[in-house]
């Protein structure tokens, strides 16, 4: 996986990062204060070769430190809540000091920092600086930088030989020499760096805020041979620094959250994003139902054909983070060809595929995260392990886990007991489950001939929930909400009742009218060779996409149906009481 990683650094070199900045306090050479300035919308602006210091780096001092040309707000403008304690602000203020300090030093190679460092230093200016940030709205949480004459010294270069040489100076002397070691990643002798750089962006998904770290032996029982820290994973500072760089470049570019868990993926040969399968998963194309399904078959037969060489020898990567006590939790791993991709791709797309509600179009095609929400009331009750589940069904073309099928047809009960609108995805998903095992019958609309009575019995109960309907007006939700959940999981206590009381519902009907339903009901019985007595969990989610499928079929409307007349809303009949 790192080398895989490394495989997309680009320049890195310790104590130098990426880092996204929000504001620039502005000044002329001469230290005149002209402003502060976003530098852009949202986050803010990312600079590449920014000074940084690692957290051993922070605190191995006598007194605070802090980073140089870019920090805080409280740390470079004393800019923080009214509510924060003595403590906390005196820190701060200890640290705005080191970082004055920095500017000082550092305008000996790069004169135009004295001007900065003199607001810095002026206590008049720094109340403006603030009174402008409280006007702009500025967070404490945000990061500053300065522009001087429109200068920003994040974009110059005439600094970093003293910074790396102020760098150099930090580093305590060591009493005797490091033991060299052999590099886990390059197989190189090295000397090994004490701990690693931290991977940031993790945050919501069970991460810190600071970061955590890749590979971590702070505790004794992580350590093996004796080694202490990070000499269990003994890597160079340069390669260590290459793959964390890499790795927050590639979080921060290339990631897709999903819920608790943050995927991270890139390609061998980088693509246009127009042609990102992965993409699509997270929002597919909503011109069309089948948008994205279609898009994934033309890119396909460019590969084939040989339109798109490009694309024809590239590899994906794919990675599921999460955080988890300070440490990056590596949950999957997933790597092979952008065909595969494309190809599995494409079959998620099209297993997903369902009649909509309405029954007269295709519903839309779903996010990823809209069909693993389906599971669930709310995306926070999602479990970190069945998103993995599905993203690698979906990435692999693998099998939808049974966990999902389980509850998805819990959902879809549930839908029907509280008369909820059925979910497309949720649907969408039993269906593709059934494809992945072997189901060839299994259509996006209903399937009279589907051989499961399961699924039948689900078809059954839909059209006598229709009639019942046609017979008595709209009655409210109860009635076939009440029964659902036992004609699902024993049908051959219930389906037979409620057909022999389908009688009295059609005696109701008008003559057209009850033949119409007359014959609906004698043509999914005859789908059935019998009603079986109790449902394996694979079967109650067939009877619940039966009932779904029909209930659009009959949503459609027939053109050969009679109209049915206006009925009144009356009490609550029951399906098993002899006259209702």
């Amino acid at each position: 996986m790192l080398d895989a990683i490394l495989k997309q650094a680009g320049a890195s070199e310790p104590g130098f990062t990426r880092k996204t900045v929000k504001w620039a306090i502005t000044c002329t050479r001469d230290g005149r204060y002209t402003g502060v300035v976003p530098l852009a919308e949202d986050k803010g602006q990312t600079f590449d070769c920014c000074p940084n210091l690692s957290q051993p780096e922070l605190v191995g001092g006598d007194g605070a430190r802090s980073h140089f040309l870019s920090e805080g707000l409280p740390t470079v403008a004393l800019f923080w809540k009214e509510d924060l304690d003595d403590k906390e602000q005196e820190k701060f203020r200890a640290k705005h000091a080191y970082f004055r300090g920095l500017l000082e030093q550092a305008a000996e190679v790069a004169l135009y920092l004295k001007a900065a460092a003199a607001l810095l230093n002026d206590e008049s200016t720094m109340n403006e600086v603030r009174a402008d940030l409280v006007r702009q709205r500025a967070k404490p949480t945000e990061a500053a930088c300065f522009r001087i004459d429109g200068l920003n010294p994040l974009e110059q270069t005439d600094w970093h030989d003293w910074w790396r040489d102020f760098r150099g100076r930090l580093k305590a002397p060591k009493a005797k020499a490091a033991t060299k070691m052999r590099c886990v990643l390059t197989g190189e002798v090295v000397e090994p760096m004490p701990t690693h750089p931290k991977i940031k962006g993790l945050a919501g998904v069970g991460g810190l805020g600071t970061g955590d770290v890749l590979a971590g032996f702070d505790k004794q029982a992580f350590q093996s041979f004796g080694l202490e820290q990070a000499a269990n994973a003994a890597m160079s500072e340069e390669t260590a620094t290459a793959y964390a760089e890499t790795l927050n470049r590639l979080i921060s570019e290339k990631s897709i959250k999903l819920g608790n868990v943050l995927s991270v993926y890139w390609f061998d040969q980088n693509i246009p994003l127009d042609d990102d399968p992965l993409s699509w998963l997270k929002e597919p194309e909503e011109q069309a139902a089948a948008g994205a399904e279609l898009k994934a078959k033309k890119l396909l037969q460019a590969i084939r054909s040989g339109q798109r060489p490009d694309l024809s020898n590239n590899v994906y990567y794919s990675l599921l983070l999460s955080g988890a006590a300070g440490r990056v939790m590596v949950r999957e791993v997933m790597h092979g060809s952008f065909e595969t991709l494309a190809t599995n791709t494409e079959h998620w797309f099209s297993h997903l595929a369902i009649v909509a509600r309405d029954g007269k179009t295709q519903a839309p095609t779903p996010k990823f995260l809209a069909v693993a929400g389906s599971l669930v009331r709310d995306l926070k009750d999602l479990p970190a392990l069945m998103v993995q589940h599905l993203w690698r069904a979906a990435i692999t073309g693998g099998d939808i886990p049974c966990a999902a099928l389980a509850q998805a047809t819990l959902r879809a009960r549930i839908d029907v007991i509280n008369d909820d609108p059925a979910s497309h995805a949720r649907m969408g998903l039993i269906k593709a489950y059934h494809l992945r095992k072997g189901d060839s019958d299994m259509q996006a609309h209903v399937n009279p001939e589907h051989p499961n009575p399961a699924y039948h019995c689900g078809r059954l109960l839909a059209v006598l929930a229709r009639l019942q309907r046609a017979a008595l007006g709209d009655v409210g939700a109860g009635v076939v909400q009440r029964y659902y959940t036992a004609a699902s999981q024993t049908p051959g206590l219930v389906i037979g009742r409620l057909a022999a009381n389908a009688k009295n519902h059609l005696n109701k009907l008008e003559g057209g009218l009850a033949y119409w339903y007359e014959n609906q009901i004698a043509d999914v019985m005859a789908a059935m060779n019998d009603i079986p007595g109790i449902l394996t969990l694979e079967q109650q989610s067939l009877f619940a996409l039966g009932y779904y499928q029909q209930l659009a079929a009959l949503n459609a409307g027939n053109k050969d149906k009679p109209n049915e007349p206006e009925k009144k809303a009356g009490p609550q009949p029951d399906l098993f009481a002899a006259n209702s």
